[in-house]
């Protein structure tokens, strides 16, 4: 790769959590596609996200910053009323309430780049008032089918087929208009799976894995038997079509269906986006663009998947808050796998200005992975990771440990400040919790004290 003026891709899917992807461990799922870009980049074996839902975590990325910093909330609320409630209306919306700072799109922008962003939006403002000359995302997050497309504004139209090949296509079609292009591209690809309705998708996905292949992790049992919920299991499966359509086709279950069966069909789901990662870099390939493209893939945050018995999201657990996180670009780095840094989302903003030469706003809260990336070093800053929740749960990631306290309703006020403590390294299911014992009680001393004064000088957007 060579010039300062790199293409750049970030390709973000949704509730993938690290453990189902083949190169961080898993034999079992099949991930060629994300795998070959771990093996030709640089892949951390310890990544996670900075806020384990949707729209904080997006909002984390595009900002460099924390969601109560850049959204002013911890969750997918995006406003509040005059009483100080949080709701969420319909977005995105044509204001800028959220990011007081300018953006990832705006700072590329700013280098001279063209701007683009296919697929998934869950951002409170609409795309162009934070940076992006083109957009195309669907309306509806959570569908694969019948899909409605908004193309920069208006109402949208509904796009035929399956909603994850229409984006491919797009994709395709706008990688073939940059073959010949002087003016580098940064595009911002948002792909919608493994997040449910995981029931709608192409058969072959749907049938790929057998449920008795599939491993469960040991943190899903209770009493010997796994976690099983029935409520929960049909929003997987059939997500808003259940809760708020309340189509008759989504009130009873498969007969049989468990846990092992809602595993198989998200391995299946996670296949899917393994074989549009594939349709993307053969894209650049095909289009001469492959050499000069640095291409980011991560996840939103993760899934629970009944471990500890719980599900979707949102936790401060190792299922909810890591995900899989590779820099790939032919040429530029050196392959290889870093153990010593715990990367996180607000991480890719500084790293890729960084990297193209650009300049960090001063709010950036993130730090810059490039020492990593370049080979002149093995960890930035102290290698640690902040993790925040809606619950007020929020936590300090170490390459070995998770220190946990817990709010109290304002989101202000510290309610426990022993919520948890586990080290990953004796326990990575976290099945014992070390908090309420005396055992490293130096190293829970020193993170709690770091976690604590970390929640006292971070700051909150003031929503008006």
């Amino acid at each position: 790769m060579s010039g300062n003026n790199p293409n750049v891709v970030v390709c973000l899917c949704d509730q993938l959590r690290a453990f189902e992807v083949g190169c961080y461990g898993n034999d079992i799922i099949r991930t060629p596609n994300i795998d070959r870009l771990a093996r030709e980049g640089v892949r951390f074996e310890h990544a996670i996200t900075n806020n384990p839902v949707c729209m904080p975590a997006r909002s984390c990325l595009l900002s460099g910053q924390y969601s109560r910093t850049c959204m002013g909330s911890l969750g997918n609320h995006a406003e509040h009323d005059a009483q100080g409630n949080a709701y969420l209306p319909e977005y995105p919306v044509d204001r800028r309430v959220h990011f007081p700072g300018p953006t990832l799109p705006e700072q590329f922008k700013a280098l001279g780049y063209e701007t683009v962003l296919l697929g998934k939006w869950h951002i409170h403002p609409a795309p162009h008032l934070v940076g992006f000359d083109e957009a195309l995302f669907p309306r509806v997050h959570h569908r694969h089918t019948g899909q409605t497309f908004i193309e920069n504004v208006g109402a949208g139209e509904v796009v035929g087929g399956y909603s994850v090949d229409y984006e491919a296509d797009r994709v395709a079609a706008y990688l073939r208009q940059r073959r010949d292009a002087n003016q580098p591209f940064f595009m911002y690809y948002s792909i919608s799976p493994p997040h449910m309705p995981l029931a709608d998708a192409p058969e072959k996905y749907l049938t790929m894995y057998a449920p008795d292949d599939v491993p469960l992790r040991p943190n899903v049992y209770r009493d010997g038997r796994p976690a099983y919920d029935e409520h929960w299991f049909k929003i997987y499966l059939w997500d808003f079509l259940y809760y708020q359509e309340h189509l008759p086709h989504t009130r009873r279950l498969p007969d049989g269906f468990d846990l092992r069966h809602l595993t198989a069909l998200y391995y299946g789901m996670t296949t899917w986006v393994d074989d549009t990662v594939g349709r993307l870099m053969a894209a650049l390939e095909a289009n001469g663009l492959a050499h000069n493209t640095i291409v980011v893939f991560l996840s939103d945050h993760g899934d629970n998947l009944g471990s500890h018995h719980a599900f979707n999201k949102d936790t401060l657990m190792e299922e909810s808050i890591r995900v899989p996180m590779i820099f790939h670009a032919p040429g530029r780095w050196t392959p290889c796998v870093n153990h010593t840094q715990v990367a996180q989302i607000i991480d890719i903003m500084p790293t890729l200005l960084d990297i193209c030469k650009g300049e960090s706003p001063a709010g950036v809260q993130g730090r810059s992975l490039a020492p990593i990336l370049e080979g002149r070093a093995a960890l930035v800053d102290d290698g640690m990771a902040l993790v925040e929740t809606s619950r007020g749960q929020i936590g300090i990631r170490t390459t070995t440990h998770l220190y946990g306290v817990q709010l109290a309703s304002d989101l202000r006020t510290l309610a426990d400040d022993r919520l948890c403590f586990y080290d990953l390294l004796e326990d990575p299911y976290e099945m014992e919790d070390l908090a309420q014992t005396d055992r490293q009680a130096a190293l829970a001393a020193m993170l709690r004290e770091r976690l604590v004064g970390w929640n006292q000088s971070t700051p909150w957007l003031q929503i008006r």
